[in-house]
């Protein structure tokens, strides 16, 4: 097959994550793959340099078509796997810009559909709105991945708040229509599929849950230099230390100033916790000002962006991933930490029970209620058995069920339901 997935950034995220996995696992099995983005800005960071590493091992021999996850390889087994085409579109921006979004469709998008592709997978709402409409008609099947809700909460002032409303009215509009031009809606988690229902996009039929799959291998063993005991002596953290952590982009809704909010006077009171923060965003200098002013620093550690490998040795660094966020698909770190055998602290939004579940491999806690996320998390501090029996609770059922190579090989069934 000649596959295109299209994603509006390739930075640093989950969604990008699953889309380059996928990606990769679908070129392995011998298909032509396609990948599409609009510009990469930011400090978020870029997967680009992922798919062009996977390039450089395909021209150099190093990939070889192989059966992934089960799903038969479409080409002979063994040959060099086809580099995955890149295609940049200026135009692609994440902003509501319509002139941008006219150019992209007429001059990007319409003219890459040329290319007569089996399956068009879009990623993230504008590249999935846009990218629909194009597809549509012209390529045999399309199917679109929900990684997450494109509609903001209104927030702040009211001027602001009624803005708010017109874009989500606006998305909810777009998105109906665009359901209407996709064979099948692929979702991260069941939630996704209760939200967009709830708001009239699309018919229960075209819907199926297929997890965000990832190299779970890398969370399960660690590779030479990422054990628990090298991260924490790189980072100068003591075996005594309680290192509550994060991986998420130091950006609006991720809620870093919650857990401030909850855990400052904590941190100062007891000796041994740490916040470690893996991940970097535009919020970055304006919480280290917080944390200077609530007499934090040395309690509070920072990496920064960090390289896709260093992340599984960081998780198995900490003692309890806390994950206050507002708005996810299904957060991808929820299961790496279960992974680690590191057990969650999470708010309670969209898909993340669907990993942290409560009582079983973490705590949920009420969105905004900073009180009991402070409460939930000094109840598994003074509780290690349990978070153990939950760390390895999560362990067991996430190793199979987040997998890159089941989604590849789930992607595989999708798609030929959709041809048919």
């Amino acid at each position: 097959m000649r596959i295109l997935h299209l994603s509006t950034r390739l930075i640093l995220g989950g969604s990008q994550e699953n889309t380059v996995l996928s990606c990769e696992g679908q070129a392995r099995l011998g298909h032509e793959v396609h990948l599409g983005f609009g510009p990469i800005y930011g400090p978020e960071g870029s997967l680009l340099a992922r798919a062009e590493a996977f390039n450089a091992r395909c021209a150099a021999g190093g990939e070889r078509v192989r059966p992934v996850g089960g799903a038969a390889t479409v080409r002979p087994e063994g040959q060099p796997v086809t580099p995955i085409a890149i295609h940049v579109l200026r135009h692609l921006v994440r902003p509501v810009r319509p002139w941008a979004d006219h150019v992209c469709f007429h001059r990007e998008l319409k003219p890459l559909m040329r290319l007569g592709f089996d399956v068009v997978h879009t990623h993230s709402s504008k590249a999935g709105i846009l990218g629909r409409m194009a597809a549509w008609g012209r390529a045999r099947a399309v199917v679109h991945t929900i990684h997450g809700p494109p509609f903001m909460p209104a927030e702040g002032g009211a001027l602001r708040r009624l803005g708010t409303r017109l874009v989500n009215l606006g998305y909810e509009r777009s998105e109906r229509l665009a359901a209407r031009r996709c064979h099948r809606i692929l979702s991260v988690a069941d939630a996704m599929t209760g939200l967009f229902l709830s708001r009239g996009i699309g018919r229960p039929g075209q819907y199926l849950t297929v997890h965000s799959g990832m190299e779970v291998q890398t969370y399960l063993e660690p590779a030479a230099g990422q054990s628990r005991e090298e991260v924490r002596g790189g980072l100068g953290l003591e075996p005594s230390h309680f290192v509550i952590g994060t991986v998420a982009r130091l950006a609006q809704h991720k809620g870093h100033d919650d857990l401030l909010d909850a855990l400052g006077d904590r941190i100062r009171a007891e000796p041994t916790w740490r916040l470690l923060w893996v991940g970097d965003g535009w919020w970055r200098e304006r919480l280290m000002a917080r944390v200077r002013s609530m007499g934090l620093e040395g309690r509070v550690l920072t990496t920064g962006l960090v390289p896709q490998d260093r992340v599984p040795g960081l998780v198995r660094a900490m003692d309890l991933l806390v994950h206050p966020s507002y708005r996810e698909g299904l957060p991808r770190t929820v299961p790496q930490a279960l992974l680690c055998a590191v057990p969650v602290v999470a708010y309670d939004v969209d898909g993340t029970r669907e990993a942290c579940i409560e009582g079983v491999t973490g705590r949920l806690v009420r969105p905004g209620d900073v009180a009991a996320l402070r409460e939930a998390v000094v109840r598994m501090f003074a509780d290690p058995g349990a978070r153990r029996a939950m760390g390895e609770r999560g362990r067991r059922m996430c190793r199979d069920l987040f997998s890159a190579e089941r989604m590849v090989a789930r992607l595989e069934e999708v798609y030929a339901q959709a041809l048919a």
